[in-house]
């Protein structure tokens, strides 16, 4: 049986420390069931791991893009934007001011319960001056 060493594996991936990464992820790959691309020989996962990344049998991207997928702790997932019902546009349009005007009764009513909210805290209103005057507000 031939022994296994880093430097067969080195040639495949430079960095020991992603060799290290990647033959991991191809064990436990192995120990899910996933099949098998070299004779066992009676190796352990690891040792298999390895022979199968000195040998090229197994897709090396794939495995460190299948390690990084694990190793997410926040997956982001494409989902589609909702679209926007034909209330919710007229709604904001007339938040804009775009569609049809807030009718006057309803203003007038909202101006009222305004000012008596201000008379009952106590408070005046503060009436503009539309002439240009010195004088104070009533």
């Amino acid at each position: 049986m031939a022994r296994v060493t880093v430097e067969d594996c080195v040639v495949r991936i430079p960095n020991r420390f992603d060799l290290v990464l990647v033959a991991a992820q191809r064990a436990r790959d192995i120990l899910a069931g996933a099949p098998l691309t070299v004779d066992r020989d009676d190796d352990k996962n690891p040792v298999v791991a390895l022979r199968e990344i000195a040998e090229e049998t197994v897709d090396i991207d794939a495995l460190q893009a299948a390690l990084i997928q694990g190793l997410q702790r926040h997956v982001e997932i494409d989902e589609p934007e909702e679209e926007q019902s034909e209330f919710d546009i007229a709604g904001l349009e007339m938040a804009v001011g775009a569609g049809q005007p807030v009718a006057a009764g309803a203003q007038a009513d909202d101006e009222a319960d305004a000012e008596s909210e201000m008379a009952e805290a106590g408070l005046e209103p503060i009436v503009a001056d539309t002439e240009g005057g010195d004088e104070e507000p009533a």
